[in-house]
């Protein structure tokens, strides 16, 4: 009976244990191509990114786990409108997606990657009648970063980022001549919904690979 009584306290040990891995992973992904290096996303429709260094041909897809990080060599595959996706054999993190368009002066949140290092701020969406789409605040994390094109931005319901959903992906920086005002872009949901009807069929896809080096 003890024995018994032993064991029955270590298994709830072990599934927090499993539980906390799981949560070391993130879906921010590096994306190195023939052009250079930008971001994506790993969402529960598949990776979306923006095509910034290439449009075609290989990539290399960096993802970070609880052990740290490892690199899948893919190919790039179009979505249309300026997004693109990739298939990687193993499973990855993910992150659920909203198509509700953020509203002017709704407050977004940001995450990048540097240097295999996480990073994220919190911008404001404005409004611009020179602009069309989503523009935000620059953040100083993205002044002069080129490869942090493709970070994700996302909605944080009630400010828990556990619960945050991608709404978009930072496309760039625009400066409007006539008043000097500067805005980071954003691809938002009108666009995203094509990963979406990309996604293929169950039928279709390939099974996930299972290795011992991913927890």
């Amino acid at each position: 009976m003890q024995r018994l009584r032993a064991l029955l306290c270590v298994i709830p040990l072990l599934a927090v244990s499993c539980q906390g891995v799981h949560t070391l992973k993130d879906p921010v992904l590096s994306l190195r191509t023939k052009g250079g290096s930008e971001l994506g996303v790993s969402t529960e429709y598949g990776i979306v990114f923006l095509g910034h260094t290439a449009s075609a041909g290989p990539v290399e897809v960096t993802a970070w786990f609880g052990d740290g990080p490892d690199i899948e060599k893919t190919v790039i595959e179009p979505i249309g409108n300026g997004l693109f996706t990739a298939e990687t054999e193993i499973d990855l993190s993910q992150v659920p997606m909203t198509f509700d368009q953020p509203q002017p002066g709704a407050e977004l949140l940001v995450i990048g990657r540097r240097n295999g290092v996480l990073w994220n701020a919190t911008v404001k969406v404005q409004q611009d009648g020179h602009v069309t789409g989503i523009i935000t605040t620059i953040p100083k994390e993205l002044r002069d970063a080129e490869d942090q094109i493709g970070a994700g931005v996302y909605l944080v319901p009630d400010g828990d980022e556990r619960e945050r959903k991608l709404v978009g992906l930072v496309s760039g920086r625009v400066r409007i001549e006539s008043s000097g005002a500067e805005y980071l872009t954003v691809v938002g949901p009108t666009e995203l919904w094509r990963l979406v009807s990309h996604r293929r069929e169950p039928h279709d896809k390939k099974r996930w690979v299972y290795r011992d080096d991913i927890l």
